[in-house]
């Protein structure tokens, strides 16, 4: 048997039953943010990862809204549902199995189903707009625990309740370590998402699983997730350039490390921002000590709350534009991790205006050159965005 085929094979159905000995917060006390480096442990499992892959994570709900929504339903928790078949107690099921912080449609459907007037109307097609407005606005988000509290005459069965619910689903988070350097444990760079709404403390499912929730002896089923999309060059001598602002800089910490661990001879240029140095600099010790070291030949550092005007990696980008055409002119790979909505996009239009300022190319070949060029002919430009 090879020794590829004698791997463990860890997936969705089986993950790995790891524990989480490690969890430090990077932000400081007056950071706005609460952002932890977690080291999960692999001893014994056999797992094995690339830098520039992800882990999934099979979280379990907060128990505290379990219990809200329980009580919410009017219910005890010691109700029997089915799930996919199985019998189990509503309490399990709605703390393992269902998505609870956030509404689904099917929800909404059957409280118009029972002439919650309210409901009906959202219901209707040309109302969409209304109907994501009240139950998915940003940081305004409405659970289960909101409605069945608005329109407390509504009475559903366990079943009736668990048969509208999605399936929770598994987190993937990019990976912040190599293997090489680490090889019984992964680790990862997970901003914890807390929020208010509607009068009540709301807390990211994964985010606050790891923050809060899973530590000593308790196990949590993980395996690994290929992205060969997102991989180091196949050859250690080329030069490579990571943008990655705030939890986006996990590959690039896996990246560095690997290098590190092969004696790679390629040039490594990182860019990272977050809002203040003092307080929101993840790793900086060990990124200062590659810079010195030699590893990380260059690192420009974007905090955009430490001087009255916004400074962004792309400003960054704009202001080290020429040096950036002669490494890509030289055969470097652009790497990019992080928000897609907007951080991704506007470096993405930097890039491009690099290419014409810097390449000397008109706007339709500049687009050209990075999305079909780099991008998807080269495969120099590699993404990973959420």
């Amino acid at each position: 048997m090879s020794a590829e085929a004698a791997k463990p094979l860890y997936n969705n159905k089986n993950p790995f039953q790891a524990t989480h000995p490690v969890n430090n917060k990077l932000t400081g006390a007056e950071s706005e943010k609460d952002t932890r480096h977690h080291e999960i442990s692999l001893a014994g499992s056999g797992l094995v990862y690339e830098a520039g892959d992800a882990l999934a994570l099979k979280a379990t709900n907060d128990p505290e809204l379990v219990e809200l929504t329980i009580q919410a339903l009017g219910c005890t928790g010691d109700e029997t549902v089915k799930v996919k078949d199985v019998e189990k107690p509503l309490r399990e099921a709605l703390f393992r199995d269902y998505v609870l912080h956030f509404v689904e449609k099917k929800f909404i459907a059957k409280l118009a189903e029972r002439g919650v007037a309210k409901m009906v109307e959202l219901s209707k097609p040309e109302n969409a707009a209304a109907l994501t407005a009240y139950t998915n606005t940003r940081h305004e988000t409405r659970d289960y625990v909101d409605i069945l509290r608005e329109f407390p005459e509504v009475k559903l069965t366990p079943q009736e309740f668990c048969d509208t619910l999605r399936a929770l689903a598994i987190r993937l988070y990019s990976i912040s370590s190599s293997q090489k350097a680490h090889p019984e444990s992964v680790h990862l760079t997970v901003a914890t998402v807390r929020w208010n709404a509607h009068g009540r403390v709301r807390r990211g499912v994964a985010s606050t699983f790891l923050a809060e929730r899973w530590g000593g002896e308790m196990t949590a089923g993980i395996f690994a997730q290929t992205q060969k999309h997102f991989r180091l060059p196949d050859d250690p001598n080329t030069p490579v350039i990571m943008v990655g602002p705030g939890t986006g800089v996990a590959p690039f910490r896996s990246y560095l490390e690997e290098r590190q661990a092969i004696g790679a001879r390629g040039k490594n240029w990182l860019l990272f921002g977050e809002q203040r140095a003092s307080q929101d600099f993840f790793y900086r010790e060990q990124f200062e000590r590659w810079q010195k070291d030699g590893l990380l030949s260059r690192m420009d550092l974007a905090f955009s709350r430490d001087q009255a005007e916004k400074i962004y990696v792309q400003t960054r980008m704009k202001e080290a534009g020429a040096e950036i055409w002669k490494w890509l002119a030289d055969g470097a790979y652009f790497y990019v991790c992080g928000d897609k909505n907007k951080m991704a996009a506007d470096v993405h239009n930097e890039l491009i205006a690099i290419a014409q300022t810097h390449g000397g190319k008109s706007p339709e070949e500049a687009k050209a050159f990075i999305e079909e060029g780099l991008m998807k002919t080269e495969k120099r430009y590699r993404r990973d965005v959420y």
